[in-house]
């Protein structure tokens, strides 16, 4: 291997970068050898929402928390309702400077409007998992609360970097099938141990987006909600309705159908909920 070329080492995809270049997530690059974040302390989206809209039903109900989210995603899902800053690049979008201090600082100001912490969120936060990190210690140090919304698409490294700093995940499990994850550009059993080791210390709950022609099976969300409950069956499964959006124009799903399979989930389940109807 050239000396100037590294193997980025935060997912699945391990991108060779030469110097200079970033990666497929377009938020790391390689820095004089290292695999960096380009995105650290840039924000794109913050808005103090109630934690419900994470989804996290069962991480302190009725309260809110500040969201914050940055640009770039190592998936690429056509469908992407966010994609206006998750398939964007440094450049590519607006973005406001807003150091780990910074958060901690506007954190502990919306408290008295009901705040518990902050999430990070809405593009995939992971790919700067270094930003989540260092601003989750200091978080944490002033008691706050601290989650994540991820796809899961990382390598143990990268979760242990953060695991010990977060409180909850909601996880993105988009599909139940190595064919599912081939098509957006994930690895399915990096997901699931993602998920496995995430719920060994941290409040976890999952969200399925049922895509027309891509997850929209019964005997998948079956197998789905099997595994799970292999995990811990007291894992909250949210069960979504997906709408046209960005590259994928097929129908919106139907609402039968997720009723249906939020009856099947439940056969393992303790919390199965439907949303986006």
């Amino acid at each position: 291997m050239s000396e100037d070329l590294i193997i980025c080492p935060a997912c699945p995809h391990h991108c060779r970068l030469k110097n200079g270049e970033t990666g497929l997530c377009r938020a790391r690059k390689n820095t004089d050898g290292r695999s960096e974040s380009v995105s650290y302390g840039l924000v794109t989206s913050i808005a103090l929402d109630p934690i419900e809209k994470k989804p996290l039903f069962h991480f302190h109900p009725g309260s809110k928390i500040l969201s914050v989210g940055g640009f770039g995603c190592n998936l690429s899902c056509p469908f992407c309702q966010n994609h206006d800053i998750s398939q964007k690049g440094m450049g590519q979008t607006e973005v406001e400077k807003l150091s780990p201090e910074d958060l901690l600082e506007l954190a502990l100001k919306l408290r008295e409007k009901g705040n518990i912490g902050a999430a990070f969120t809405y593009n995939e936060p992971l790919t700067g998992y270094e930003y989540v990190r260092d601003s989750a210690v200091l978080l944490k140090e002033k008691g706050l609360c601290t989650a994540v919304v991820t796809n899961g698409n990382f390598e143990r490294e990268i979760l242990d970097a953060v695991l010990p700093f977060i409180d909850a995940f909601n996880i993105d499990l988009k599909g139940f099938s190595k064919e599912a994850y081939d098509r957006l550009g994930g690895d399915f059993e990096t997901v699931k141990a993602f998920i496995i080791q995430a719920s060994e210390k941290a409040h976890v709950e999952i969200t399925s987006l049922i895509v027309t022609g891509i997850n929209d099976g019964i005997e998948e969300m079956e197998k789905e909600a099997e595994w799970i409950a292999s995990v811990d069956p007291g894992i909250p499964l949210h069960i979504n309705r997906y709408f046209p959006r960005y590259r994928y124009h097929e129908p919106s799903t139907d609402i039968n159908l997720l009723y249906e399979m939020k009856k099947t989930a439940e056969k393992y389940l303790k919390h199965v909920y439907v949303g986006n109807v």
